[in-house]
């Protein structure tokens, strides 16, 4: 029996949820100048590579090599569309824990269309969702960890800004084709178990080992696997 606490609780979650899938991205002169300049040359590389415009955006990002992958969608399965540089990041490997450590984030995470900031200080930017429930779960502390332009960085991912400018186009363009949200999968570096344990000590290991499964996943099908957390764990759903 559901009590009238969960249900009102219940309620208020579907109702966020509702609002976020029906949100719109924000937009200012600049992000409507950027979306306009790079639409068209987009589209033109969408369709030599026989995607389709708007289709949903995945986004896996390696610390290590300074890699920004895009993927998109394309018949039910991620293709590889491009990868970029990453101009700068701040921190060793090893995620975020606390405010202040300067580290950038490991881990999965998910950006709403209210999560783009086209008003941002450094050019154009979109923030991660750090703290996620993982995060929360082990008592990480900290906020407002984005991917953006500039080439500065103290706990963000920074990129030049003729870079943001196409991600904030792809990302936009799969928003206004009704995409809810994007995964962003950032980790330390292409994950074996191998490479994990002839790494040098770092409190982070758990978390790769979690994380393992979850890139295995993914390039087994080259779709978006369901992740939970439980017992401060990231978990592949079964």
């Amino acid at each position: 029996m559901v009590t009238k606490q969960v249900f009102y609780i219940l309620t208020g979650y579907l109702f966020f949820i509702g609002i976020l899938a029906h949100a719109k991205t924000p937009t200012s002169a600049l992000s409507i100048k950027v979306y306009k300049q790079n639409e068209q040359r987009l589209k033109q590389e969408f369709k030599q590579n026989n995607l389709e415009w708007g289709s949903s955006v995945f986004i896996r990002i390696y610390k290590k090599s300074n890699q920004l992958q895009i993927w998109i969608m394309r018949k039910q399965q991620y293709q590889l569309f491009k990868t970029y540089t990453i101009c700068y990041y701040s921190g060793i490997l090893g995620t975020k824990i606390k405010s202040g450590d300067g580290q950038a984030p490991e881990g999965i995470y998910k950006v709403y269309p209210l999560q783009m900031n086209p008003f941002s200080n450094y050019h154009l930017s979109f923030n991660i969702g750090y703290p996620n429930a993982y995060d929360k779960a082990n008592g990480y502390t900290g906020s407002q960890i984005m991917v953006h332009g500039s080439c500065v960085s103290i706990g963000c991912f920074a990129m030049t800004n003729d870079i943001i400018e196409e991600i904030w186009t792809l990302m936009e363009a799969a928003f206004n084709h009704k995409q809810i949200y994007i995964n962003v999968f950032i980790f330390p570096f292409i994950l074996s178990i191998n490479a994990i344990n002839s790494y040098y000590p770092n409190s982070s290991k758990a978390l790769w080992k979690q994380l393992l499964p979850i890139e295995e996943a993914f390039e087994k099908r080259h779709q978006i696997p369901k992740v939970v957390v439980k017992n401060q764990k990231y978990l592949l759903a079964k």
